[in-house]
């Protein structure tokens, strides 16, 4: 089991802190006491003094430098990006822009003035970098995937302290893109409506919201792993059609989902974590249930949509 470092205080930078995983990212680091510093491109308004709110767009390498001189964090989160995995041309340019441009401005500051560690999320879209054949099935995974590779150059060029925790499909409370699949299927079944979806036949690796900021932060304090790849996932893989089965029965197993009635988009991943790997290197492992996560999320929306 890998020893955990604990650094009291520090100053933390989170990076797309009002997306899905920011904001439950800063309240876990504020309930530490940590000194945390959240970035996001539109302006926020907190009512607390933990996060500190920025306002700023990371794909200006001036205001990276100014953020990350004025700030000096001892740790940073870099979630900020496009998470849009659809396959249209219109997406190659906001992907490349938010996702690739403001990790390389990053990495370039944090390589010029220093850190103690950068935790860059990749993402399950990647392709395997152990098949030479492999190609990005997505302007999205085209930008994740060239931003690991530069991860991994910074690291191996100029020391630069980062670690790729690669998450899988992430789920759980909070406001997230209500076109992602299971927010889309949780509020259609609220509003008494059948869920259109794919075939359901992907087979994909979930993993809850409090286990994916709890893989991040370990991988913010493990010794030693600078430069290394972990992933955050379930390490099973659980078919969409089963998946929405599952919610459907937590909540009105009246309605019958409506399988095939959207498209299954093309040159989809199939992948699953290697949690023994993670173990290994960051002492993490995911601890929540499928049934018990869906429960949780089922009942955050009854709650906010009641």
């Amino acid at each position: 089991m890998t020893k955990m470092r604990q650094f009291p205080g520090e100053k933390v930078l989170v990076t797309g802190a009002s997306g899905y995983i920011g904001p439950h990212l800063c309240l876990r680091l504020c309930k530490t006491g940590d000194e945390v510093h959240a970035v996001s491109r539109m302006r926020q308004h907190g009512e607390d003094s933990c996060p500190q709110w920025w306002q700023g767009d990371l794909a200006d390498i001036d205001v990276v430098r100014d953020l990350l001189k004025t700030i000096n964090p001892d740790v940073i989160f870099h979630l900020a990006g496009h998470a849009a995995g659809g396959r249209e041309l219109e997406l190659v340019l906001p992907t490349f822009h938010s996702n690739l441009a403001t990790t390389i401005n990053l990495l370039s500051v944090a390589a010029e003035i220093g850190c103690r560690r950068i935790v860059l999320p990749g993402s399950l879209e990647e392709p395997n970098s152990l098949d030479a054949e492999a190609l990005p099935s997505s302007p999205y995974a085209a930008s994740k995937w060239a931003g690991s590779a530069y991860a991994r150059m910074f690291h191996k060029l100029y020391e630069t302290p980062v670690v790729i925790a690669r998450l899988f499909m992430t789920y759980g409370p909070g406001k997230q893109n209500p076109r992602k699949l299971i927010p889309y299927v949780i509020t259609s079944l609220l509003r008494g409506r059948a869920p259109k979806v794919s075939s359901g036949e992907r087979q994909i690796d979930w993993i809850y919201i409090d286990d994916a900021v709890d893989g991040l932060i370990a991988a913010a304090r493990a010794p030693d792993v600078e430069g290394c790849v972990v992933d955050l996932g379930s390490g099973s893989l659980v078919s969409i059609k089963t998946l929405v089965h599952k919610i459907v029965d937590l909540m009105d197993p009246s309605l019958e989902p409506l399988f095939g009635a959207s498209p299954d988009r093309p040159m989809e991943q199939v992948r699953v974590a290697n949690i023994e790997n993670t173990n290994s290197k960051i002492g993490w492992e995911p601890s929540t249930p499928l049934e018990s996560g869906l429960q949780k999320t089922v009942d955050w929306y009854r709650t906010k949509l009641s």
